[in-house]
């Protein structure tokens, strides 16, 4: 069995600690250990941005950050997003305007468009649509997304 180093980080402001491999992505921490399935695995090599998570304040593709490098970070996923009060106004504003499709990409893009939202309340298309860039929707599915984004500002 191959060593594995103890993780200790913070999900969801939650503590958290987990044993990995020192090979193992965080996405495969979050996904198969912690059982947070919400990020998705679609290209595995950072181009599609359906692994998008929040560390340290920047978004992230977690099939590019090691397991171990999230000791001691600060974590936001999908899964956290929504409170238990209810969804999130950007997730109410993706259901509202059809921003969804298959569903691959969603968790990437709500998690990039809320640190957008938190960084600057009220973008831009332009700058909605350039913050994203780095996530992709193969149902294309960009304009109902833009326009989702777009109205979860306005609340």
């Amino acid at each position: 069995m191959p060593n594995k180093t103890h993780v200790r980080t913070t999900i969801n402001g939650e503590n958290v600690e987990f044993l990995c491999e020192p090979r193992q992505s965080l996405l495969e921490c979050l996904r198969d250990i912690l059982q947070l399935t919400g990020a998705k695995e679609g290209c595995n090599d950072g181009n599609c941005g359906a692994c998008t998570v929040n560390m340290d304040g920047r978004i992230v593709d977690s099939c590019l950050v090691l397991g171990v490098e999230a000791n001691g970070a600060v974590i936001d996923t999908v899964e956290g997003i929504a409170t238990p009060d209810g969804l999130h106004p950007l997730q109410v504003s993706f259901l509202e305007n059809a921003a969804l499709q298959c569903g691959i990409c969603t968790p990437g893009f709500l998690v990039a468009s809320k640190a957008l939202l938190e960084a600057e309340p009220n973008p831009s298309e332009h700058r909605i649509r350039h913050w994203l860039a780095g996530n992709l929707c193969r149902c294309t599915g960009y304009d109902k997304i833009v326009r989702a984004v777009s109205a979860a500002s306005q609340e």
